[in-house]
């Protein structure tokens, strides 16, 4: 078999370490445990790496961390980009430093520079980075809300967006060819320094981040007037946002920010939670205790890597602490940013919002009211950042806003991908002029349901681990495609959209049209009543993921319609 003659190559080649030898040693004659490990090489995706840490092809460690380098050098060396650089930044989880450093040296051994924070930094900082210092690339060790035995490899390039077509596949090739793990170049850091191909990003690019996200303010008169009676409870769930977090909202003048004291500190081990998720109400059981005590009127968690913002406010009617789903949340912003900006006549006649065909449907009235285009992409924050690269090549639109439904928006241009903490200030300044209103932001996410209609939206997924999972999540996509239903729960399909196929096939009908957007593993069924399902496989881990959307007559209304619509959609894969 090709994983034992793997296995067996990495635990009698002296180039691995003992260390890992040791490891693959206590699994001799587990043949289970070694298919699983050697079985492929962990697939450097779209986006870059992510998978469970330890020895293996199959597994992220520093051996499979200098392949993807190697294989990005290789590119980057193609494209004359050595001078400018890589910058990388690493989150709080198991061995991110010891990656990031890995991939500056091997960086360094191919004669590109690397540019590496000297701590831990969020994702959207990297995004930032890599524009501020000129470079070529970025990379980001992290593997975003993933369970702690998880860490990623993601790869940006000049723009400051996470890698899309055709450069994504233009990279994976050049990793995919790095097969002898043996010729993988790296030197050590003191070979590297006095090369001047090892350089520590000084804190410079903090402040201009820090200046670039107060920039963003609209309203910093209203900011002054209620930041000091605004109680704000925060956890960064032991990750990367703690620091930024907290200075730009003490920048601003928000002095009443009581933060979790068991989820402070970095800690890859993520002991108080089960899953560090801001998705996942469980992970905010600290941060609602805290707010009960303190009488907090929002309270904010971020992911590790500080990207996705999850927030509860407090309901003056109930007295209860509501939570905000991702599409509650990014509305909140948008329709803020989007009146604000017309009340004082900023609003651009071709200002845009971007948003994912998985995400709510409310944005869509939103976008209408005030004469903005809303575009959509594919899931993925990558993809919204890629608009923004399009609006600026060819002068057609302004980017006002992008959000997505898995708890990540961004207001600006500084960075390239979703950013937890310009989330923060933005969902804090509009708590502020709530306030200013004599209104909460669950008042607020009211009217907007009173106005724009009664959106609710659900995720549910199913989890198949391993090779036989992976082949099982394959089947699954393609007997849906080949039974395509002409109902999901009582609700006639308009249309079927194919995304891996590039097509839209309405009801009754012979032609079909083109997505108009890239190629896809997603299904996506327009239903009647202005709802809607999408089933897609998980671009980074062993899931099957369900959305489902619907508008009802009122907010009852809408979880009845989306309780129905969740079990019928389970259904389609069981």
């Amino acid at each position: 078999m090709e994983a034992e003659k793997r296995y067996k190559e990495w635990l009698e080649s002296p180039y691995f370490d003992e260390k890992t030898r040791a490891e693959l040693q206590a699994i001799a004659g587990d043949s289970q445990e070694i298919q699983e490990r050697f079985y492929r090489d962990l697939e450097f995706g779209t986006g870059g790496l992510r998978g469970v840490m330890g020895a293996g092809t199959n597994r992220m460690n520093i051996y499979t961390v200098r392949r993807a380098t190697q294989g990005l050098a290789n590119y980057i060396l193609k494209e004359n980009g050595a001078e400018k650089g890589v910058a990388i930044a690493y989150d709080s989880r198991k061995m991110s430093p010891e990656f990031a450093r890995e991939a500056a040296l091997c960086l360094a051994a191919n004669g590109v520079k690397a540019y590496i924070f000297p701590s831990l930094r969020p994702t959207p900082m990297l995004s930032f980075a890599v524009r501020d210092l000129g470079c070529i690339a970025g990379i980001v060790i992290t593997a975003s809300h993933n369970p702690p035995e998880y860490n990623g490899y993601k790869v940006y390039w000049e723009d400051g967006a996470q890698i899309t077509a055709p450069k994504d596949k233009e990279i994976i090739a050049e990793v995919n060819q790095v097969t002898d793990y043996a010729r993988i170049k790296t030197m050590t850091e003191e070979e590297a320094k006095a090369a001047g191909l090892y350089q520590t990003i000084s804190s410079d690019t903090d402040d201009r981040y820090m200046q670039a996200l107060k920039a963003l303010v609209i309203h910093p008169e209203i900011i002054r007037e209620e930041a000091e009676k605004l109680k704000i409870v925060y956890t960064p769930l032991h990750g990367t946002g703690n620091l930024p977090v907290r200075r730009i909202l003490k920048e601003l003048g928000f002095t009443q920010v009581y933060v979790v004291e068991e989820q402070e500190l970095p800690d890859g081990d993520f002991p108080t939670v089960s899953y560090p998720n801001p998705e996942d109400k469980a992970a905010f059981k600290l941060a609602l205790e805290l707010a009960k005590k303190v009488d907090a009127d929002i309270v904010l968690a971020t992911d590790p890597d500080a990207d996705r913002l999850g927030i509860y406010a407090k309901d003056e009617e109930s007295g209860q602490y509501v939570s905000f789903t991702g599409n509650m949340s990014g509305m909140l912003i948008m329709e803020y940013i989007l009146s604000q900006k017309k009340a004082m006549g900023a609003l651009p006649e071709n200002g845009a919002v971007v948003t994912t065909i998985v995400s709510g449907e409310m944005s869509r009235e939103i976008a209408a009211d005030y004469h903005v285009q809303r575009i959509e992409t594919l899931t993925g924050f990558k993809y919204i950042g890629e608009q923004i690269k399009f609006f600026e090549q060819n002068k057609d639109h302004t980017y006002l806003f992008g959000y997505e439904e898995s708890y990540g928006c961004l207001v600006g241009t500084h960075a390239r991908d979703k950013d937890a903490v310009v989330a923060v200030m933005a969902l804090c300044e509009t708590a502020a002029y709530c306030r200013h209103q004599g209104i909460s932001l669950c008042q607020q996410m009211r009217n907007l349901f009173e106005r724009y209609g009664y959106y609710q939206e659900g995720l549910c997924t199913v989890t198949l681990k391993g090779q036989e999972g992976a082949e099982k999540i394959r089947s699954m996509m393609e007997q849906i495609r080949k039974n395509v239903p002409q109902s999901i729960g009582g609700l006639k399909v308009l249309s079927f959209r194919d995304y891996q196929a590039g097509t839209i096939k309405d009801a009754g009908a012979e032609a079909v049209r083109e997505t108009g957007l890239p190629k896809s593993n997603v299904l996506y069924f327009d239903l009647e009543e202005d709802a809607w399902c999408c089933i897609r496989p998980s671009g980074t881990e062993p899931k099957i993921k369900l959305y489902m959307g619907v508008k009802g007559s009122g907010e009852t209304d809408a979880e009845i319609r989306l309780e129905k619509l969740t079990k019928a959609a389970k259904e389609l894969v069981s």
